[in-house]
């Protein structure tokens, strides 16, 4: 019999360098949103991995970046909390960026843990070859990485490279989830995910990060179809305007394009209701970020 190894990777790196994509890219499915916005992620998401001999269990942190309220400092140290419960790190960095003091911030914390940390420069597909060089002595003079593994996440270039590098290198264990489970957050909270993402991409600047989802409800009917209620929450009357839209349009568009996705994610017709509340100030209380699920007390 051969050992099966398993264990938990974090992915870190600054805002917008890919991990969500490459989450999405190693599970198979999106569990974790997507958008050209920093600091879109704000749970540490966990994607697992599973083959016949190994399983990783991949914690997709928030982008760290300098925090501008309560809910920042909750993302960050979030991003934080998780370099010390995992077996190996990856820092994502762009091909397409030089190294900056973002990311010299990063390498000073990554220098406070025993953990092997993996150097993943993704987005190769948007660089000549030969400008990877000079880009990888810089991070190796700055930090004595385990390995550098370039890829591209949204061609797939060199993601099983990377996959096949941290496997060799995981310790044994059990297969902690089933085979065919590729995230540890419910349903509902991928669903709220969902629904927050089309927010982000149809709104644009109009409505920055003040924008929270809460699922109220989701329950099957007798012929197969599910209903699911849910109240986007923004700190603003005028984004609850922008976010209805003229004759209401914008709000349908975006029921509309995230029932298509909680669709793919549930298997089942689904029956989405939106509904649209302002609650000031929510990203600084406390209170508010536990309702809408930022809970210290889970991590």
């Amino acid at each position: 019999m051969t050992e099966h190894k398993s264990g938990f990777v974090a992915l870190i790196g600054r805002p917008n360098v890919g991990k969500s994509t490459l989450l999405n890219r190693i599970v198979g499915q999106k569990v974790a949103i997507m958008s050209d916005k920093a600091q879109t992620t704000r749970n540490k998401i966990q994607g697992v991995y599973t083959t016949e001999d190994a399983q990783i269990i991949f914690i997709d942190t928030p982008g760290i970046h300098k925090p501008k309220s309560r809910l920042g400092d909750f993302m960050v140290e979030s991003a934080y909390s998780a370099l010390h419960e995992v077996d190996a790190i990856c820092f994502l960095v762009s091909a397409d960026q030089k190294m900056g003091r973002g990311d010299e911030f990063i390498i000073e914390r990554l220098r406070k843990v025993d953990t092997p940390v993996y150097l993943v420069i993704n987005k190769i597909d948007k660089v000549h070859p030969n400008d990877l060089l000079p880009l990888i002595e810089q991070y190796m003079a700055a930090y004595p990485f385990k390995a550098v593994i370039p890829i591209s996440a949204t061609q797939g270039n060199n993601v099983d490279e990377l996959l096949k590098t941290l496997v060799e290198e995981l310790p044994e264990g059990p297969q902690y989830y089933p085979e065919d489970q590729v995230t540890d957050h419910p349903e509902y909270f991928i669903v709220s995910e969902l629904i927050r993402e089309k927010v982000l991409e149809l709104t644009r600047e109009e409505v920055p990060h003040s924008v929270a989802v809460v699922v109220d409800k989701m329950r099957g009917d007798e012929n197969g179809k599910i209903h699911v209620q849910a109240t986007i929450i923004v700190e603003r009357a005028s984004q609850k305007g922008i976010i209805i839209g003229k004759n209401g349009q914008m709000l349908k568009n975006i029921g509309t394009r995230a029932r298509k996705d909680i669709e793919r994610l549930l298997g089942n017709k689904v029956y989405l209701e939106l509904w649209v509340k302002v609650q000031k100030n929510w990203r600084d209380k406390q209170v508010y970020l536990q309702d809408y699920g930022y809970r210290k007390d889970e991590y």
